[in-house]
């Protein structure tokens, strides 16, 4: 089995695609590799990758393709202009016309703003109820968007990834996060706290399967799910990876990211007595958890700050903006940092 990396429409990622192996039977190569292979490659070259073994899944006959049940009366489509073109050849006229259908022309922006067409909030533990929203095609294909932090949240930015005539849009808020209560909660708070909630949002809304999307962190937990799940998973789509190894998070919170963004790294640091600073993780963990609400405050605005300074090159005024927000900041600061301390 093998995969193209093509790149999406509208916001320049890759996503697989599945292909029958076209290797050679006496190739040395193994048909899947044992591990995830990370193919950087321009929009224009496509690329025969290896898929992981764990997330690779039967190839559906050639007559079968397009017609698997995604929970409503419109047919499973590939987002992939052949299988699109060959698809419709071989259906009705009517039920061609009802199928969602994608704009494949090259875009340099995101897609237009949409309303959300249903919004809910689901209990997925004693402790934790999550908020989710629907937008798009309700008879679209399906794709859950993963946000990062952990404890970011979603926002209505977060749609306009997604073909709103082509794609049924999920978006829903992790433990403790945006809409989700109660806020900034740190009890029954893990990845495999998430993975699980994500499965049971799929059956809640009838899904039987769907693309998975995910950002930063929404990266992680994105490969976390599918590995747990992977015949609930049509496709992966990651983006501005961050998997909290403890090389990146090191590089990250103790000092490697401060020689590119030294002005936003001083308050960070200053913030921590020096018989503290051997690891700022930790320190800002004794003061995230503090009994003191006013110290809580003040250091989930530094370590949020910081994040919020740091996230883009050429810095986001408005995600700037966002670190002086005491609810936010809360939120973000301390859900992160207890995922920092679990490495």
């Amino acid at each position: 089995m093998a995969v193209h990396l093509e790149p999406r429409p509208a916001a320049g990622s890759f996503a697989w695609k599945r292909e029958p192996n076209t290797k050679p039977t006496n190739s040395p190569l193994p048909s899947r590799a044992p591990t995830p292979m990370i193919c950087p490659v321009a929009a224009s070259t496509p690329l025969l990758c290896p898929i992981p073994a764990r997330l690779s899944r039967p190839l559906l006959p050639e007559t079968a393709v397009g017609t698997r049940a995604t929970g409503n009366s419109h047919p499973r489509l590939r987002p992939n202009g052949r299988n699109l073109r060959r698809f419709r050849s071989g259906l009705s006229p009517a039920l061609a016309a009802a199928a969602p259908t994608m704009d494949l022309s090259p875009r340099k922006d995101l897609y237009p703003h949409v309303e959300p067409y249903d919004t809910g909030r689901l209990k997925v533990s004693d402790v934790h109820t999550i908020y989710y929203e629907q937008s798009g095609n309700p008879g679209g294909h399906p794709v859950v968007f993963l946000h990062g932090g952990p404890g970011a949240g979603t926002s209505p930015g977060n749609r306009r990834f997604f073909d709103p005539e082509f794609y049924r849009i999920v978006l829903f808020d992790q433990r403790g996060a945006g809409k989700s209560t109660p806020h900034a909660c740190l009890e029954e708070n893990t990845t495999w706290d998430l993975v699980s909630d994500i499965e049971k949002l799929r059956e809640h809304l009838d899904i039987p399967e769907w693309q998975v999307f995910g950002g930063s962190w929404g990266s992680t937990l994105a490969l976390a799910y599918s590995q747990t799940h992977p015949d609930k998973v049509t496709g992966i789509v990651i983006r501005g990876i961050f998997l909290l190894r403890k090389k990146e998070l090191d590089w990250f919170y103790e000092g490697g990211a401060a020689t590119i963004f030294p002005d936003a790294w001083e308050p960070f640091r200053d913030f921590i007595p020096e018989d503290e600073r051997n690891c700022f993780i930790a320190a800002y963990s004794k003061r995230l958890t503090s009994s003191d609400a006013n110290l809580q405050i003040e250091a989930a605005k530094r370590w949020t700050m910081w994040e919020m300074m740091t996230a883009h090159l050429i810095q986001n005024h408005e995600n700037i903006k966002r670190g002086n927000d005491d609810k936010f900041s809360l939120i973000s600061a301390r859900t992160k940092n207890s995922f920092c301390t679990l490495f």
